[in-house]
């Protein structure tokens, strides 16, 4: 049976969700920021991920953001096949709940409307829509607004299929190094590989969505996160770049197949408030 759902609940949902992502942290980054600060050795790191939790826990009291750069949106929608949108293009719906979640939300309007003219939207749109399509009646939205100090960080290499998983690993950790303190450590690490170049940076940026502490159900790249983890934790960058233990508080890996002659890998950050908040119709 095809359920309806109205454009309208659509726009009024993803509303909601921009506001909430932004001053609510989910459960499981802070329990790793909490973790975190009681492993820590450096006085300085702890202090650093004791402020961070108390900034979390303040912003969610007062209903304030939980980073001044409240991001740009980045909308994943997967649409169930036997739903069918009524009222209004999908597109204009989430734009519009966009829109009027981040101007009555009172949120940072970061977003311009062309890369080259910079002019301000004034209503942080456009959003950035990653849409599938997936068995069922079922809309499942997650929002995950991305400030850009983790997005610049961004890296793309397009490897030589013959290389090693080591030099691939190596390439992932040179990634947080270069990064440093710009990404607001401590960060969540997503990786894509495989696919094509976008299909790989993709990944990357959902990777960004798994829930800190859980690690792939895959054994090879469970173990391929732990061990970068690990070696991302000694780089001693540290929270907010001062120096520490924790650099990152997860590495999250998503793949796909790829062409015989490639080996895409991509790398996004998300900073200590990887911003997402979730609901399904």
């Amino acid at each position: 049976m095809i359920r309806d759902i109205q454009a309208k609940t659509i726009s009024d949902t993803i509303r909601a969700l921009c506001i909430q992502a932004n001053t609510v942290l989910p459960d499981d980054l802070r329990r790793a920021i909490c973790a975190a600060r009681e492993t820590e050795p450096s006085p300085v790191g702890q202090a650093i991920l004791g402020d961070l939790r108390e900034n979390y826990e303040f912003a969610q009291e007062k209903g304030l953001p939980i980073c001044q750069d409240t991001g740009m949106a980045v909308v994943f929608l997967d649409w169930g096949q036997d739903c069918h949108l009524t009222g209004g293009s999908l597109e204009e719906a989430v734009n519009d709940g966009v829109a009027r979640g981040y101007v009555e939300g009172h949120l940072r309007l970061s977003t311009v409307g062309d890369p080259l003219r910079r002019v301000n939207t004034n209503n942080n749109t456009p959003a950035i829509l990653h849409l599938r399509m997936v068995p069922g009646d079922k809309v499942d939205i997650t929002v995950a607004p991305k400030g850009f100090g983790s997005e610049n960080m961004t890296k793309l290499k397009m490897f030589n299929p013959s290389v090693s998983q080591e030099q691939v690993e190596d390439f992932i950790v040179e990634c947080v190094s270069v990064a440093g303190s710009n990404p607001c450590p401590p960060v969540v690490v997503g990786v894509g590989l495989g696919g094509t170049s976008e299909v790989a940076a993709g990944l990357a940026k959902r990777a960004l969505l798994r829930p800190a502490g859980e690690w792939n159900p895959d054994p090879f790249y469970r173990e391929m996160e732990q061990r970068l983890l690990e070696r991302i934790n000694r780089l001693g960058i540290g929270p907010q770049g001062m120096g520490g233990a924790t650099t990152a508080l997860s590495v999250a890996i998503l793949t796909c197949g790829t062409h015989i002659a490639g080996l895409p890998c991509a790398v996004n950050l998300g900073c200590h408030v990887t911003r997402h908040a979730h609901t399904q119709l």
